[in-house]
């Protein structure tokens, strides 16, 4: 990891907790001892983001795990970056392979997403990842690059300091199966020379990846000593003590 780029990690809580367990996690989570130069954001489902920002440390961030291209209008469920800000959460996650894969959302509404969010003063960390067919057939370039291209194109040149890329591969996710330290390392080293290629050298130096799927306190201080891994997304492991580990893999 490059000196400039602050080791990241990002707790999605996905779709669980209750007023009650997110006590305890935010309990744990004060209790720490988290590494101070680490940059720490809690996922957490729409319903609670107020609650969480006005009891979590200020010094942990909070994100949405979703929100809608627009600022306002008639979409019955959804939420806009301007409601998120206005509840004082900075961040939001955008394109996770759930939203990609259960939910159906295309590269194109995703990419549309993360223009909006940062056009609004958002912060946001957009997933990209292949599948194991396509992982199997030779395609991850091809998927995550595709993916990437769309999302790109809606990043205006001085908002990517506001941009926290996260690899998840769709095979690792929530299966128990991670990729390799040298598979995560590989992909994220393919996607930073995208990166140089596409948008510039000094974007693909500074902007942070990190890898997603199945990261657990046993794997995380691997995944952390290589080069272009910048950090973790975290699912069902953020809500457990054990997070603590994760959060300090690159102590």
């Amino acid at each position: 990891m490059a000196p400039e780029r602050k080791f990241f990690v990002g707790g999605n809580w996905k779709m669980n907790g209750n007023k009650n367990e997110i006590d305890g996690i935010i309990a744990f989570l004060t209790a720490g001892p988290l590494d101070p130069n680490t940059e720490l954001v809690c996922g957490v489902p729409s319903c609670y983001l107020e609650y969480c920002r006005q009891k979590l440390p200020a010094t942990i961030g909070v994100a949405a795990q979703n929100c809608y291209k627009v600022a306002k209008g008639a979409f019955t469920g959804e939420i806009s970056p301007a409601m998120i800000k206005d509840v004082g959460v900075e961040w939001v996650i955008l394109g996770h392979s759930e939203r990609r894969n259960v939910f159906g959302e295309s590269d194109a509404l995703i990419a549309e997403k993360v223009g909006h969010a940062l056009s609004e003063g958002l912060k946001v960390i957009p997933c990209i990842g292949e599948k194991l067919e396509e992982r199997e057939s030779g395609k991850t370039e091809e998927v995550v690059f595709t993916q990437m291209k769309a999302i790109v194109e809606k990043i205006p040149s001085d908002k990517w300091e506001n941009v926290v890329i996260a690899y998840e591969p769709v095979w690792a996710i929530g299966t128990g199966k991670t990729a390799s330290p040298q598979q995560a390392q590989e992909v994220h080293g393919k996607l930073r020379q995208w990166l140089t290629e596409n948008v510039n050298a000094e974007v693909a130096q500074k902007v942070r990846i990190i890898y997603g799927g199945s990261v657990t306190a046993e794997n995380c201080r691997e995944l952390a000593k290589e080069a272009d891994i910048d950090g973790s997304l975290v699912g069902g492991a953020s809500l457990k003590p054990d997070f603590i580990h994760i959060v300090n893999a690159s102590q």
